[in-house]
């Protein structure tokens, strides 16, 4: 049997519900809530992985907030990048936090050296205009 590129030997695939996952689940269905029981039970006895696997399974993972900072982001990138490491520094802000603010003020950097580059292509590109020089 031969096969065209790009098409499926199966375009129908497996049936669902016929996988080894599947099947499992369907072998314990009935027994859940007995089994569900029986682990509340251990976790009540002090069985420590009985409880983590419940939290786990229930209780969904605290992520960490940032709240918002106030910091002097003036005298330009420089100076404002010695402010955000001091902050760091002084536990005004976390170093996640301070991390995240370097990156932005990492990416102000790249944008505004972008425009500095543009501004000097564009007034070298006008002397050469200037002086017919140019083959555009």
């Amino acid at each position: 049997m031969t096969f065209r590129k790009g098409e499926s030997g199966n375009p129908k695939g497996r049936p669902k519900g016929t996988g080894p996952n599947a099947k499992f689940r369907n072998a314990i269905e009935q027994d859940l809530p007995e089994i569900i029981s029986a682990m509340v039970s251990e976790a009540r006895n002090g069985d420590v992985a009985a409880a983590k696997l419940l939290m786990d399974r229930t209780i969904p993972a605290v992520k960490p907030v940032d709240s918002p900072v106030t910091l002097p982001l003036s005298g330009g990138l420089t100076a404002s990048s010695y402010n955000v490491l001091s902050a760091i520094g002084e536990g005004l802000v976390s170093p996640d936090q301070g991390s995240k603010l370097l990156q932005g003020l990492a990416t102000a950097a790249r944008v505004e050296e972008l425009a500095v580059l543009k501004d000097r292509l564009e007034a070298i590109e006008r002397i050469l205009n200037s002086r017919g020089d140019a083959n555009a």
